[in-house]
């Protein structure tokens, strides 16, 4: 009797952690509304996986016994967020609210909206996956350390850093990876390597 409840006592804690690990590298997502469409649509679910963006630094790493860390230690062994990635992240203005939306500059760009055109670092950015053309326009500006400027796939229908600014590197919870509902949409969500090198 002994044997089999501690069985189970192993097999609940092992499934405990299996779920706390993969809940750590993985969450779902569900789009609401339409401001990345054609790319995503209203009622699909997704994958994200935050482990793309993972970022170990000494606030991270700093409990660990006898471990000296550098002060200024960041280690992102995946990259972190490139123009072209599709990102979950926490709304600035309230970040009970997770967004999803496309980056378009990163830490050290520029970005202009102008004519209906996106140019990052001076250079027209091609975007393949727009349906219409911002009928807006965004002042020059450089993107700060650890800020993104990220806009929806639908220019001219979506709550993007052209209406209220940039996202912080911490807000991001990670990268759009995987549709997996409806059934009839399941793959992988699209992103796009955008050349937006000086």
């Amino acid at each position: 009797m002994k044997g089999a409840i501690r069985e189970i006592l192993e097999t609940v804690l092992l499934t405990a952690v299996v779920f706390l690990l993969v809940h750590s590298l993985v969450q779902n997502f569900k789009v609401e509304g339409s401001s990345m469409e054609p790319t995503l649509y209203s009622g699909q679910y997704l994958l994200v996986s935050k482990a793309s963006y993972l970022r170990l630094d000494n606030d991270l790493l700093g409990f660990v016994p006898g471990l000296k860390i550098p002060v200024d230690f960041i280690l992102q062994p995946f990259g972190q967020p490139k123009p072209g990635d599709v990102v979950v992240f926490r709304y600035p203005r309230d970040p009970q609210k997770d967004f999803i939306k496309r980056v378009i500059a990163g830490p050290g760009d520029t970005v202009q909206v102008k004519n209906g055109q996106i140019w990052v670092n001076g250079r027209l950015i091609d975007e393949p996956y727009l349906q219409d053309r911002p009928s807006y326009t965004v002042a020059l500006q450089t993107v700060p350390p650890d800020n993104y400027f990220v806009l929806g796939d639908n220019r001219n229908n979506s709550s993007d850093s052209h209406v209220w600014g940039l996202v912080p590197r911490e807000n991001i919870v990670g990268k759009a990876w995987v549709i997996y509902w409806p059934m009839r949409n399941v793959g992988m969500v699209p992103n796009y390597a955008l050349a937006v090198g000086p």
